[in-house]
């Protein structure tokens, strides 16, 4: 379990394939405080620890992962956005994230306006997400607030801090990123579901 604060940053330093397997190997100012089997969020996506070695550590993504997130698409130099599990007792700043991406999305549109950016994001509605107007959102593991949402497409404002401390500083139109709609949400439609 995940609040979508991001800690740190990771840098992508090698990537191996073993069967359909990817081998991800991750430099980060937080491995120190690591351990195997820990649980982290890379980009949003829950990866367990199965290695450190100094300051990288190594974590694997299984075929079902690479398929429905943008972990298949990293390259050595890619920077990710990290977050250990929360612990029992501390305060939940975010909302609730699990770490099971729900699919990606592409970045439609940046714009810049009075101290915040906002970003546009275009996702595939046949698999039955939602969005709600100032409802939660997990964009790369980043804890968000919908400001504008629309059929298959949805808007967040982010400030300066989070563009500083994420990877937001490096989309660009285009870019493909994890969502993760909210878990309250998902539970809502699919209890619903058989009365609609």
């Amino acid at each position: 379990m995940f609040t979508g604060i991001i800690e740190a940053l990771g840098e992508i330093c090698s990537l191996t394939k073993e069967g359909s397997n990817l081998h991800i190997e991750v430099k980060s100012q937080i491995t120190s405080e690591l351990k195997i089997d820990q649980s982290i969020a890379h980009n949003g996506v829950c990866l367990t620890v199965v290695k450190i070695n100094n300051d990288k550590y190594t974590v694997t993504a299984i075929k079902e992962t690479l398929d429905k997130t943008n972990i298949g698409d990293l390259e050595i130099g890619s920077v990710v956005n990290l977050e250990r599990s929360m612990k029992l007792g501390e305060r939940l700043d975010g909302h609730i994230v699990q770490g099971h991406v729900d699919q990606t999305a592409t970045c439609s549109n940046i714009r810049s306006e009075d101290g915040s950016t906002y970003f546009t994001f275009k996702y595939d509605g046949k698999l039955g997400n939602v969005t709600i107007e100032k409802g939660s959102i997990t964009i790369n593991g980043v804890s968000l607030t919908v400001v504008n949402s629309r059929e298959n497409e949805f808007s967040v404002a982010i400030i300066p801090y989070t563009i500083k401390h994420t990877n937001f500083g490096k989309f660009e139109i285009g870019t493909k990123v994890n969502l993760e709609f909210d878990v309250v949400g998902k539970y809502l439609k699919r209890l619903t579901q058989g009365y609609l």
